[in-house]
């Protein structure tokens, strides 16, 4: 592919081609393309949400979310400013999504958060009402992952319901860090499209 924009840097013209190739169906380009700019959006969120665990995962939803509409991007503008703009939106709104309820009984399976069984209720006095509609959540959560893939569903199994780490995972099943991570994308969100699906029905 020929680049036409001699603004951008040499850095960026070198995004514009992996995002070309990650749009062909290059699973390494999607690798190196998440390798050259992983840690920098990890410590963007940092700052922002002052938390590792959510920041970490922030940074793989911010991913998700780039690889999933990498066809709206337009090489007008640097791929690295186009990320960060995703990345800090995505971050303003869980913060916004956190400000605004103590208790996620009633928050969208979209989030991130809500994936994780033990964050579904967040209230320290004990209910008994809010108890047994948590415990529908995690059944009905755990009836959902059987739907999956047996590969993605170890992923999430392993990831909310035991909790594992990254590290842990890819230890676990002898896969490469960035492949856990990247079919970790896949599984979340094939995970929220069951989800949407089951609510549409019900």
């Amino acid at each position: 592919m020929e680049l036409n924009n001699t603004s951008l840097s040499e850095k960026a013209q070198q995004d514009i081609v992996l995002v070309e190739k990650a749009k062909a169906g290059d699973q390494q380009a999607y690798g190196q393309l998440l390798g050259k700019y992983r840690d920098a959006i990890y410590f963007m969120l940092l700052k922002m949400v002052n938390n590792p665990i959510d920041a970490e995962d922030l940074t793989i939803e911010a991913f998700g979310k780039a690889f999933k509409n990498l066809n709206q991007y337009t090489p007008n503008f640097a791929f690295s400013t186009w990320l960060f703009k995703i990345a800090s939106n995505n971050c303003i709104d869980h913060i916004r999504k956190q400000r605004g309820s103590t208790i996620s009984l009633d928050q969208s399976m979209d989030g991130e958060d809500s994936l994780s069984p033990s964050s579904m209720i967040q209230s320290d006095s004990p209910d008994p009402e809010a108890s047994m509609i948590n415990e529908q959540k995690i059944k009905m959560m755990r009836d959902v992952v059987t739907r999956l893939k047996p590969r993605y569903r170890s992923l999430i199994e392993l990831r909310y319901f035991k909790e594992y780490s990254y590290e842990e995972i890819s230890d676990y099943l002898e896969l490469p860090l960035g492949t856990v991570k990247a079919q970790l994308f896949r599984a979340r969100e094939l995970l929220n499209n069951i989800l949407k699906n089951t609510d549409a029905q019900s």
